[in-house]
């Protein structure tokens, strides 16, 4: 081999959307994981925060659990029954191929013929299973939950699968359609507010003050939103006024779909946390003080200024920074700002909103699936998916075609380049799916990545092999001018 010919090295699959950083003196890390998962990334370990407890009065886990058991038996019987009696196959469990996880009419049928019930009440027992993690549906695919295997056994399994079922108590308990969406979505997003009333209360409350909550919490949301002019208005005309958003309608339904998932109990007039409701508003308010403590409280922040925030903590920290961000958030809402943040021109923030949304875990699949088809976030998209649907993490890059391992490589180049240290640049090399650095650099150029360029004038200016660093500048070059 001559100085004039690139070094033929041997390269390595990718792996993973992002290398790690790495400060000098530190011993050799895997190149092929994300920068937040750094374990020496800068700052350093802080001490561990005594575990919290909760208010006092509040059951044991083992009764919350009990209880949370008995107000999903349904679900799970359900759940069960469609584990046993759909096998054998990870596609015969009787989801309709609509992407929703619905439940087929002939199985809906067959159901409820063997379980004494109406198809409507498997339906809803069904839809129950998924929100709570019994079930989990991936297109027409649905199969048992791990929540379900370790649902006799597992206190915090269950408690975890009735949070989730809190969490998404709009979905459960759909709001008429008479209501128009938008005044809907404003009372989700200021129900968390009325409920840590109702937690500190610790006692019934008349709904008239909870509606001047709710109205005052709708209020402060549009004006957030720049939605209330300022200076004189013109009088509304009368016939106007019915168009206001019925806040005593949506209120009353807001009510009901909690009772409906067992948060509280509504009747005559007041309404009232239950225990379970109680210790599940609890977690969310300690999730949130957790964050809003620590020295990388990120909790009031963008999800572009949080994601950046945690490119600087080590792994375990980073998560807890993203489910202390999106405890505060309805999910929909903070998904939709992580794959916005994930849209930008910094790839670093690429792989840091695609490990948000790992801990979002499936609420977010709907979304992430709209989004396949966008080049820029396509491939970590698949790679999420892959893992929703439980691929084996040391083959979950299979899922990506040659070109779309190349577009990551060229992506997660830009981020070590913006970010990372030039050796690290380097390193990254040894990622790559192509066998030879000659191969790499023909697919390289033909990837269409905005970032080729400066991507391959940073590895040119940072290889030590001088050989290699020009043909890397040719090959800069050639993409600059459009050349073969």
């Amino acid at each position: 081999m001559t100085s004039r010919t690139p070094r033929d090295s041997r390269l390595r699959l990718v792996r993973a959307p992002y290398p790690r950083a790495e400060k000098r003196g530190e011993p050799h890390r895997d190149p092929a994981r994300p920068l937040s998962a750094t374990p020496g990334a800068m700052g350093n370990r802080r001490a561990r925060r005594p575990a919290p407890r909760p208010p006092e009065g509040t059951p044991a886990r083992s009764e919350l659990a009990r209880a949370a058991r008995a107000g999903l038996a349904d679900a799970a019987r359900v759940a069960r029954w469609a584990d046993a009696a759909l096998r054998p196959g990870p596609g015969s469990t009787g989801a309709s191929p609509d992407g929703k996880g619905t439940l087929s009419d002939a199985t809906a049928e067959r159901a409820a013929a063997e379980l004494g019930l109406t198809a409507a009440q498997v339906r809803a027992d069904w839809d129950t299973a998924r929100l709570a993690g019994l079930v989990e549906v991936h297109g027409d695919r649905a199969r048992p939950g791990w929540r379900l295997r370790a649902w006799d056994r597992d206190d915090s399994a269950v408690l975890r699968g009735w949070v989730a079922l809190f969490d998404a108590w709009s979905l459960a308990h759909p709001a008429p359609d008479a209501l128009a969406p938008a005044a809907v979505a404003e009372v989700v997003e200021a129900m968390p507010q009325v409920l840590s009333f109702l937690q500190l209360s610790a006692g019934p409350v008349p709904v008239p003050q909870l509606l001047d909550l709710l109205d005052q919490r709708v209020t402060e949301l549009r004006t957030e939103r720049c939605e209330i002019p300022y200076g004189p208005q013109p009088e509304t005309p009368a016939d106007h006024l019915d168009e206001a958003p019925p806040l005593p309608v949506l209120l009353d339904w807001a009510l009901h779909g909690l009772a409906a998932v067992g948060a509280l109990t509504y009747a005559d007039g007041h309404a009232t946390l239950t225990p379970l409701g109680s210790w599940a508003v609890w977690v969310k308010l300690e999730q949130i003080c957790v964050a809003a403590q620590s020295p990388a409280g990120h909790i009031e922040q963008s999800a572009e200024d949080m994601l950046r925030g945690c490119a600087r903590l080590r792994p375990n920290a980073a998560r807890a920074e993203y489910r202390a961000w999106l405890a505060a958030r309805p999910v929909g809402s903070a998904v939709t700002e992580l794959l916005t943040a994930a849209r930008g021109e910094d790839a670093l923030l690429r792989g840091l909103a695609f490990e948000a949304l790992r801990v979002v875990g499936a609420p977010a699949e709907a979304e992430v699936r709209a989004v396949v088809d966008e080049p820029s976030l396509r491939p970590y998209a698949l790679l999420w998916l892959a893992e929703q649907e439980g691929a084996d993490p040391e083959d979950v890059h299979l899922v990506l075609s040659r070109e779309e391992s190349t577009w990551l490589w060229i992506d997660t180049a830009a981020a070590v380049a913006d970010h990372g240290e030039g050796q690290l640049l380097v390193r990254h090399l040894e990622s790559a799916v192509q066998p030879t650095v000659p191969a790499l650099l023909d697919e390289v150029r033909r990837a269409g990545h905005p970032r080729t360029v400066q991507v391959l004038v940073a590895l040119a200016a940072a290889h030590p092999d001088p050989a290699l660093a020009r043909a890397v500048r040719r090959a800069a070059f050639q993409v600059h001018t459009g050349g073969e």
